[in-house]
This record gives structure tokens, C-alpha cells and sequence, in this order.
């Protein structure tokens, strides 16, 4: 199986810029989604499986800095902040809500890929969702990360390495599809050369060990055509 595209958001009011950040990126691999306001680029981070985000702080509807908070509070995914401001407190803010790096303008493509495949790498392990723990209907399931512990309704569950994958992913990015490609890459990794509904057994074996009625799923949900997402809100 050949390595998953990473997907890449560009935020910046400038479309020259976005332009030229999409050209070179994309002859680098990646795949660029790109968006001129806050509004389109929140938008655009629901429904797609972003990797990293490049943020311009200087947006016509919302602040850059107003953006990586809201995705900082539900998402790891890198982000890196782009911005023609060179004032330290401005840079420093951007950073203190979570930005993992900055890049100031003008800026060089080649820096703009360097600095996007270093995060990349750092994050590729990173499944572990924000939080820690999250207890979800009401107590009916706990899911702690950092125990590496599964509770349902108080009584454990013992989950195989690649189904806690799969649930940690999930969760991790509520409300997105999962493909069945985009799972077995986090499950298996990019060597895995066999049938692509391989995952669809693992999916099964996880709903009969967190779900109440595994053909009646509320936590790992299908959605016809598309793969999978994960249906819990956390309480």
C-alpha cells in the first residue's frame, strides 16, 4: 500500500499566496486545501482530515489567533502560524494558544516544506486525542488514554492494539469520515499491501466490545459509501 497524501490547509487572505503555497506544495506531495477567511477554513477543518494547518494571522472575519484556539481545543494537528507581523508579544500569543511553530513573511517555499515535513514527522504517533479521558453517555463508556484503560458501563473491555488505534483516531476527530484506506494506514501503517475491508473486521470486533447493539451503533457509525466516524459526545 502506498504512503496516504497528507492533507495540508492553507489560511491566508492572499490569494497570490495561497496560490503559490499550493503550486509548490503539491509538487511536494502534499495535497492543499486552501481558504481566504477563517469562517471557510473552520468549515473546511470539519469535513476533511487535515494534517497540518497554515495560519495567517491577519484574516478579514476571524483573528489567526482566534482560529488556532478553536482548533486547539479539540485537535492536535499541527499548526503554523504565518504571519507579517515581526513584533515578539504578537508571535509569543500565537504560540501560548497552541501554534507549534511561525513562520514570519516573506518566506521561502523550501523553509514553508521543510518546516511542514518536521512537524509531520513529530506528529505521526500523536493518535491521542486532546484530552486525556472522556467519559461518554453518561458514564456508559470511558475511554482513558493515558491508562490505556476502556470502561463499559464500569466493567472493562479489553481492546487489541489496532482497535484502541482506530477508537483513539476516531475520537480524535469527531464528526470526520474515516476512509477505510485512512484506518488501515493508522492501524497497519503504510507497508500494508492487503484487501482494503480487512479493517472492516476489526471495526466489528471494536462495536461488539463498546457497543450496547453492535448492528445499532452508537460510537463508531457508518456512513454508506464513505467509512466510518465516530457518533459519542463527551459528557
Amino acid at each position: 500500500m502506498t504512503a496516504k497524501i497528507k492533507n495540508i490547509l492553507a489560511v491566508d487572505d492572499e490569494p497570490k499566496i495561497l496560490e503559490v503555497l499550493s503550486s509548490y506544495l503539491e509538487s511536494r506531495g502534499f495535497a492543499v486545501f486552501t481558504a481566504e477567511t477563517g469562517a471557510r477554513a473552520l468549515g473546511i477543518f470539519e469535513r476533511e482530515a487535515i494534517s497540518l494547518v497554515l495560519l495567517d494571522l491577519m484574516l478579514p472575519d476571524i483573528s489567526g489567533e482566534e482560529i488556532c484556539r478553536r482548533l486547539r481545543a479539540k485537535s492536535r494537528v499541527p499548526i503554523i502560524m504565518l504571519t507579517a507581523k515581526a513584533e515578539e508579544a504578537n508571535l509569543l500569543e500565537g504560540l501560548h494558544l497552541g501554534a507549534d511553530d511561525y513562520i514570519t513573511k516573506p518566506f521561502s517555499l523550501k523553509e514553508v516544506a521543510a518546516r511542514i515535513e518536521a512537524l509531520l514527522r513529530r506528529a505521526t504517533d500523536d493518535l491521542v486525542p486532546l484530552a486525556s479521558k472522556f467519559t461518554l453517555g453518561d458514564g456508559d463508556l470511558i475511554v482513558d488514554f493515558e491508562k490505556n484503560t476502556v470502561l463499559k458501563k464500569q466493567v472493562p473491555v479489553s481492546l487489541t492494539p489496532s482497535e484502541m488505534k482506530i477508537l483513539a483516531a476516531l475520537i480524535k476527530y469527531p464528526g470526520k469520515v474515516f476512509s477505510r484506506a485512512e484506518l488501515i494506514e493508522i492501524t497497519f501503517g503504510d507497508e500494508f499491501d492487503g484487501y482494503d475491508r480487512a479493517i472492516d473486521n476489526h471495526i466489528k470486533n471494536l462495536r461488539q466490545k463498546i457497543e450496547d447493539d453492535s448492528k445499532a451503533s452508537v460510537y463508531v457509525v457508518t456512513i454508506h459509501g464513505l467509512g466510518y466516524t465516530f457518533g459519542g459526545e463527551s459528557s
